[in-house]
């Protein structure tokens, strides 16, 4: 049986789209140079989108997924992305019908023997799984100083999945054989006001905001704002730790 949906990312869908991060092209460059071919990719787990999007320009078709309604109201892609309202653990697409499953900082939420068994069914022979995510992010020390004081205190809000994220997916019983994986950054430049909605989107602010009735965020802005000595023009370099699961099906 299929564990219920925890949904923490609906009320937060159009934060969630503005605001997290898009993924390196050289990812999904190598998903495509690594999967049979490069007809179909199935992304589950899509959010708003940002992977499908990565994805498109390598694959001729991307079916791309999530349960949450507001999160597949709010996706975007080109035409050849598809996105349909459905779980990772009931996927309607054919047997052997895809070169390539994605999942991007999702694969937490999932019921993983579910997910991997229609992985196992829906993957060609030869198909790859690619599982990632991204952990805690990393800032210049004067902002890092303020984003320590807003960590501490939304901490105790983290849903007990957020542990996964933490140790980087270790010890999960991944089907088929591991495939080596390149070193990929995930980095950007942002404006304070995207580095704030990302902060805003996290599902541990959500439940704070719902808990106490404050923003969070809102509490520690005008500390952000000072540490880049209250430029509203400036500029903030951000990376996060990313890491890759790459396996493949027999062929």
């Amino acid at each position: 049986m299929n564990l219920p949906f925890a949904d923490h990312f609906s009320d937060v869908a159009s934060a969630y789209a503005d605001a997290r991060p898009e993924y390196p092209d050289a990812l999904f460059a190598w998903i495509a140079a690594t999967a049979p071919s490069r007809t179909a990719a199935w992304e589950a787990g899509c959010g708003s989108g940002q992977a499908s999007r990565g994805l498109a320009a390598y694959f001729e078709r991307v079916f791309a997924t999530d349960p949450a309604a507001a999160q597949i109201a709010h996706a975007t892609g080109p035409t050849n992305v598809t996105f349909a309202i459905e779980g990772g653990e009931d996927c309607s697409l054919g047997d052997a019908s895809v070169d390539a499953v994605c999942v991007a900082q999702a694969l937490h939420w999932f019921d993983r023997d579910a997910f991997f068994a229609q992985c196992a069914r829906v993957l060609k022979p030869g198909g790859l799984l690619v599982a990632w995510g991204y952990q805690d992010i990393e800032l210049t020390p004067a902002l890092a100083a303020v984003n320590d004081s807003l960590q501490h205190d939304i901490a105790a809000y983290w849903p007990p999945e957020r542990a996964l994220i933490d140790a980087a997916y270790a010890g999960f019983a991944w089907p088929f054989a591991a495939v080596p994986v390149p070193d990929f950054q995930l980095e950007a430049q942002w404006p304070l006001p995207r580095l704030l909605g990302y902060f805003s989107s996290y599902s541990a602010s959500k439940r704070y905001r719902d808990a106490t009735g404050r923003d969070p965020v809102a509490q520690h802005a005008d500390r952000f704002a000072s540490a880049l000595g209250n430029d509203p023009d400036a500029i903030v370099s951000v990376r996060w730790p990313l890491f890759v699961h790459a396996r493949r099906k027999d062929s």
